[in-house]
């Protein structure tokens, strides 16, 4: 932030709109082939969320300092070193000199900057308190972010095991095994679990690129169905009755619901509009669907805890803290400590989830570790009582 305000000071008085947009017209013109494939791949992607919020909090900085939009976006452009974001920056500067707002120009882009950002910064414009909007804004979605990355992060571990399980598995099927049954000549007498263990070791060996293909068939498939709302909606109903995994996914869903409804609502969004955009920016099909009616539901005059009542999806205590904020006329306030309550929990149960699982990944790896045992040294023994009868 200290270099961006020397940079400002430094360069404040040779600022010159014409300058800029000549600057910025002579850039585009010199465009060469790798500047357009960089746009184009550019087009794909977006910027870091990590990137998001510092320029928020330096916004709302620039402005309480008195700085126009226009002059502190193109220092912010000048010492940006993430190619994306530069072009970004570079794009708001011509619009906004073409007296766009600046939820117009972020607008554009939907993959970086969510419906809910836009509403938000939308209503601080029309307030005139955009920069005690932008530190609000900040603080919200530093805080989605940290809860969404500690479900991640909870996931992560387990998963990382399962692959070095399987990996382990891999090679013992295609390196080990394969040397001990070596020793046995004729494989159509063994018992049938050491014979299941030669097919599984023999597939490994000749056609370890079917399992491949099949986990690329397999992702791909997951890929384009998740696009389908019916698909969406009976693989996030499923994730909600997995053991252990449905109370974290539920309690990170409802805080992420609380925080950005309570952003919102304190930006002077309706009910009506914030539960529209809160629909959209929970990850979870089936919480979508039922926020939707819950919007039919105000729309026709009904309370939000009368229609949420009664519903398992959401628990009671979050159910009469709306109703607290509804007849206080503080729902903005009450919801955001509903949001900090299961921020806490989702703390609690991501550190306590690796324990959890750790005994399954162990007892899973163990059974594996037997069967194969069993299979080698089942003949073995067969073998040696049929020595010992003789």
């Amino acid at each position: 932030m200290e270099d961006i305000i020397i940079l400002w000071e430094e360069e404040n008085k040779e600022f010159n709109i014409d300058s800029l947009s000549s600057h910025n017209k002579k850039s585009k013109d010199s465009m060469t082939f790798m500047d357009n494939l960089n746009a184009f791949v550019s087009s794909f992607q977006k910027i870091h969320t990590k990137d998001k919020i510092i320029f928020y909090r330096l916004m709302s900085t620039m402005l309480n300092a008195g700085m126009t939009l226009i002059k502190w976006i193109s220092v912010l452009e000048k010492q940006e070193k993430n190619p994306l974001f530069k072009k970004m920056l570079w794009e708001m500067i011509i619009w906004l000199q073409e007296w766009k707002n600046l939820s117009d120009c972020l607008d554009v882009y939907p993959s970086s900057f969510s419906e809910a950002e836009i509403w938000v910064i939308r209503s601080g414009e029309k307030t005139w308190k955009l920069n005690e909007v932008m530190t609000s804004l900040a603080d919200q979605v530093e805080k989605v972010a940290s809860i969404t990355w500690k479900l991640k992060g909870a996931l992560i571990y387990p998963a990382m095991i399962m692959l070095v399980v399987l990996w382990v598995i891999a090679v013992m099927m295609i390196v080990v095994v394969p040397k001990l049954l070596e020793i046995f000549e004729d494989k159509s007498a063994l018992p049938p679990s050491t014979q299941l263990l030669v097919f599984l070791s023999d597939f490994f060996v000749w056609y370890w690129y079917l399992l491949i293909l099949f986990c690329i068939i397999v992702y791909f498939s997951i890929t384009f169905y998740k696009k389908s709302p019916s698909w969406k909606y009976n693989w996030d109903s499923f994730v909600l009755h997995v053991p252990i995994f449905w109370s974290i996914v539920k309690k990170v869903t409802l805080s992420k619901f609380s925080r950005v409804f309570s952003g919102l609502m304190s930006s002077g969004v309706s009910v009506v509009e914030s539960l529209k955009i809160v629909s959209e920016a929970v990850w979870n099909e089936v919480y979508r669907q039922r926020i939707l009616l819950l919007l039919e539901d105000v729309r026709k005059g009904m309370k939000m805890w009368e229609s949420l009542e009664w519903d398992k999806l959401f628990p009671d205590i979050m159910v009469q803290m709306i109703q607290v904020g509804e007849q206080s006329a503080k729902l903005d306030v009450t919801i955001i400590k509903v949001a900090d309550f299961y921020d806490e929990q989702v703390d609690t149960m991501a550190a306590t989830l690796n324990k959890l699982l750790e005994p399954f990944i162990i007892v899973f790896l163990a059974v594996v570790v037997w069967f194969i045992a069993i299979a080698i040294m089942q003949p073995i023994m067969n073998l040696a009582d049929t020595v010992s009868q003789s």
